[in-house]
């Protein structure tokens, strides 16, 4: 049946018992009593709408599902429909308000910065990202136009054209951003930063690794050929020209082998599928085999004296052996004949440290902070003459990284350098485990 007849059914039963209640009065008692009556009774129904139409306006004022008043006649079917229509919206804003939490926290935990503008370039919103990579401030900076906060000619420039297909590289607060501008709807326009800062930097890094890598395997490559093209060329040689021509190939080949490895194990610890798998190191074998080593690449031309005093800790006896060497490798490279050498392994109140101290020819301020750097070497000609490949501190600082280890240098020119190797508290072994 039709909504609106039903409506109208109990309206039309309603009036129909007024006028006969009114006829009966009429009949029984006389005309005036019925309509006296009659008349009371619709005024009684007009006050009764009267008041729900009242409730019903101040209820518009404030609409809430639960504040809805119950109706009388047909009230009763408005006020169920107003409140079924009151909390399917409610039901809908909550679910707005859900996925608009949900947006606005996706936003947040975005990398790349998000600014949502008007037609003019007015700040309607932006995530923490844009913040950082702009220096906005949402709170601050709402309603204000964008151009008047991003106080760049290149993109003023890029707003002006309005050739938004191509990204605009920016260079701003010590960042490099790509900027990209989005228009969406007819009054809405998104901005969006990528930080390229770290890309940029990894690939200069990759750039340089590979120049210097290749100006390294130029120089033995070149002398390798060369005598393979002399010998090809003068097969009737004398021996000792010959043989002197093969040694000087085999130190080449050797570099570039030792170049090759340092290479690979760069590669190795960088590597994120090279997990780290700690075992009990025992120092003091550790350290006996490296003195030993060290005293073999003197040749006795140095005094290497070690001490130990401190306990074992967890780590890759592999990495560490690595790291520990190289740090030692190079005191009895870049010390003078009949210098010292010191190797210390200590306990301190901050953990353990490993020392190595030489009296060798030093390192000027300007250099230490870039020693750890992929083939950055002091004296590119000294370093050639010890064989050195360039790439020895960068794997100390992998290998130190992956321990959560420090390294610490002291050095003076012509007075010695000192590298300390400080663990935490955490890389120390239990007292009562078995060793």
């Amino acid at each position: 049946m039709n909504p609106r007849l039903l409506f109208w059914v109990p309206a039309a039963l309603r009036l129909f018992l007024v006028l006969f209640g009114t006829g009966l009065l009429w009949f029984f008692w006389g005309s005036i009593i019925g309509l006296l009556a009659g008349l009371l009774v619709m005024v009684a129904m007009v006050v009764i709408q009267l008041h729900y139409l009242y409730q019903l306006s101040g209820w518009l004022d404030n609409p809430d599902s639960t504040k809805l008043p119950d109706g009388w006649g047909a009230w009763t079917d408005i006020f169920s429909r107003l409140y079924r229509l009151r909390r399917d919206d409610e039901k809908n804003r909550a679910e707005l308000s859900e996925w608009l939490a949900r947006f606005r926290q996706a936003m947040s935990l975005l990398p790349d910065g998000v600014v949502i503008m008007d037609d003019v370039l007015f700040l309607e919103w932006c995530n923490p990202a844009a913040e950082r990579h702009l220096g906005l401030s949402l709170e601050r900076d709402k309603g204000m136009r964008v151009t008047n906060l991003i106080r760049s000619p290149a993109f003023i420039d890029y707003i002006i054209l309005g050739r938004y297909e191509q990204p605009l590289t920016l260079a701003l607060r010590e960042r490099k951003l790509i900027v990209h501008i989005i228009p969406f709807e007819n009054r809405r326009q998104i901005l969006v930063t990528h930080d390229a800062t770290e890309s940029e930097r990894i690939e200069m890094m990759r750039r340089d690794f590979i120049a210097n890598a290749s100006h390294e395997l130029r120089t033995p490559l070149t002398v390798i050929n060369g005598f393979l093209e002399i010998a090809y060329a003068q097969p009737n040689l004398d021996a000792q020209t010959r043989i002197s021509h093969l040694k000087l190939m085999i130190e080449q080949g050797q570099r570039m082998q030792n170049l090759v490895e340092d290479m690979l194990s760069l590669t190795r610890l960088e590597s994120i599928d090279y997990p780290l798998r700690p075992e009990r190191v025992n120092i003091h074998n550790l350290l006996d085999q490296i003195q030993q080593e060290a005293k073999a690449l003197s040749a006795g031309r140095h005094t290497i004296s070690l001490a130990i005093d401190g306990p074992d800790i967890n780590g890759s006896p592999e990495e560490l052996q690595s790291a520990f060497s190289n740090l030692v490798s190079n005191a009895v490279r870049y010390t003078p004949e009949n210098g010292n050498i010191e190797l210390a392994w200590q306990q301190t109140t901050s953990g353990v440290q490993f020392v190595v101290r030489d009296n060798g020819i030093g390192i000027r301020p300007e250099h230490i902070s870039r020693l750890t750097e992929r083939f950055y070497r002091v004296d590119k000609s000294r370093s050639r003459e010890t064989q050195g490949t360039g790439l020895g501190l960068a794997i100390v600082k992998h290998v130190l990284l992956r321990h959560n280890a420090l390294l610490a240098i002291q050095s003076k020119p012509d007075q010695g350098s000192t590298f300390m190797v400080k663990f935490p508290h955490g890389a120390v072994c239990d007292a009562q485990e078995v060793i």
